[in-house]
């Protein structure tokens, strides 16, 4: 049974993802790299974007490209602790996670310009 519940159990849970947010920026570049272009393109969302769901759409995308790089780094710390060694499904693991960043990446640019080129072609 878990010993702490309710209110207890959120301000713990909060104080984890806290530190899960510390750690990642203290040791992953490429989080702190896509934090700088988050924080960079969201005043411009509310530039570009014309209508609440435009916003959400900008800062979604970017808020999901930060969740899938902490999901990777992760997987490759867990990788790492189960051992450094190659091995093929560690390779593989962590080619997949670096695909998921990349792909929300990706989603970055098609949300990005869609909503540009609605804005200035639309």
């Amino acid at each position: 049974m878990n010993k702490h519940s309710g209110f207890t159990r959120v301000i713990k849970a909060t104080g984890y993802s806290w530190q899960g947010l510390k750690a990642a920026f203290a040791h992953e570049a490429a989080f702190r790299q896509e934090l700088t272009l988050a924080l960079v393109l969201a005043p411009a969302a509310w530039l570009l974007g014309r209508s609440a769901l435009e916003w959400a759409l900008l800062l979604g995308s970017l808020f999901l490209v930060l969740i899938v790089e902490l999901l990777n780094s992760a997987i490759e710390a867990i990788t790492d602790r189960v051992g450094t060694e190659h091995h093929e499904l560690s390779g593989r693991a962590k080619d997949m996670a670096s695909a998921a960043v990349f792909l929300s990446l990706a989603n970055v640019a098609v949300i990005w310009s869609a909503v540009a080129w609605g804005r200035f072609f639309g």
